[in-house]
């Protein structure tokens, strides 16, 4: 399994959380301020190198003034557009 911080869905949480960041006008200077972090925490989880769990993309959506629910709906239309990928297929294990 592909570790979360890599997938194209990881990816759309974080660009989607940048994305209406900016779009309110607010730097990650003022976002650290506000969830009480240091910008280098806003930077690296915007660029996807930290995981967020849930409760903090909750804390980030409150801090740029986007209800949760909402973010999460924007968030499911993303992925319902990213192609699926077909699940590896596991070798046979060899008999010796």
């Amino acid at each position: 399994m592909e570790k979360s911080l890599f997938t194209r869905e990881w990816q759309e949480v974080v660009t989607l959380l940048r994305t209406l960041r900016k779009e309110r006008g607010i730097t990650q200077e003022e976002l650290a301020e506000r969830i009480q972090e240091p910008q280098t925490f806003v930077s690296k989880c915007e660029r996807g190198g930290r995981r967020l769990d849930l409760l903090e993309v909750r804390e980030f959506c409150r801090a740029i003034g986007v209800p949760f629910v909402e973010f999460v709906q924007q968030l499911e239309e993303r992925l319902a557009t990213l192609p699926s990928e077909q699940p590896r297929q596991r070798r046979p294990k060899r008999v010796s």
